[in-house]
């Protein structure tokens, strides 16, 4: 049975809209008063159209792109159902926004810092048993790949990543693995930069060590201070090995 739809868009806001961005700021906000879930049919494209005010062909693309985001299903015959957003999707979106930016990369950095370390301190208090094991085991690959600026960046990802999970955080989780293309190509570009300078991957290991084992010590502002140090000391090994590479370039030319 079709979900039933109380809040009808107010004439105001029909005036002030397109009629695509009605369909979508009404979709946000059904979901985010509880009256749309994941499962619900949406009610039938007619009733729906008259209930948003826009017509029939508006509210069809509109909801193609829905689905496009992964939050529609629609089935011919059926209807349109509400899916669980797909972060993954949603990331692809989200890089497409954020992609042309300058600097991108350097800010994305500022963006997993504050994640990371709400995420690290929630971890400390929620971590499994099996959390840790699986952490052990991305920072035995992370150790193991130090020479491949690919997979250890991925390995890299993947052990951030499971403390970011660790957290318990839905929202955190959700907003980490929607900027994952952009953290992946971040991780994978800093280890081309360092991946040949023994300080800069001694440290890597230490910081990965001193940031688990604080974790399994359960201790959140350590846990917090490790993995600020992490990022700050190995932002400045970065900037000073890339600097040394200019000099040494620029004396050769």
């Amino acid at each position: 049975m079709a979900k039933a739809i109380l809040n009808v868009v107010r004439p105001e806001e029909a005036d002030t809209q397109s009629g695509a961005a009605r369909v979508f700021t009404a979709f946000r906000d059904w979901l985010l008063s509880g009256e749309l879930k994941a499962g619900d049919r949406l009610l039938a494209e007619r009733e729906l159209a008259n209930v948003l005010g826009v017509s029939r062909p508006v509210l069809r693309e509109a909801l193609r792109s829905l689905a496009m985001l992964g939050l529609l299903d629609i089935q011919h015959g059926r209807g349109a159902y509400v899916r669980a957003a797909d972060a993954s999707v949603l990331g692809q979106a989200l890089t497409l926004c954020l992609a042309p930016e300058p600097n991108i990369l350097d800010d994305v950095l500022q963006a997993r810092i504050a994640i990371e370390c709400q995420a690290i301190r929630l971890a400390c208090e929620r971590v499994s048993e099996r959390d840790l094991q699986a952490l052990a085991g991305m920072l035995d690959t992370l150790v193991d790949s130090l020479d491949d600026p690919k997979t250890g960046g991925r390995a890299d990802y993947a052990f951030h990543l499971a403390i970011v999970k660790a957290s318990g955080s839905s929202a955190l989780s959700k907003m980490y693995e929607a900027i994952s293309p952009l953290l992946m190509r971040s991780h994978v570009e800093r280890r081309r930069d360092t991946f040949r300078e023994p300080a800069i991957t001694s440290h890597l290991v230490d910081a990965h060590r001193a940031v688990f084992l604080s974790l399994v010590q359960r201790d959140p502002d350590a846990a917090e201070a490790r993995l600020r140090e992490h990022f700050k000391i190995g932002d400045e090994l970065r900037r000073n090995n890339l600097i040394t590479n200019y000099q040494n370039e620029a004396s050769r030319t």
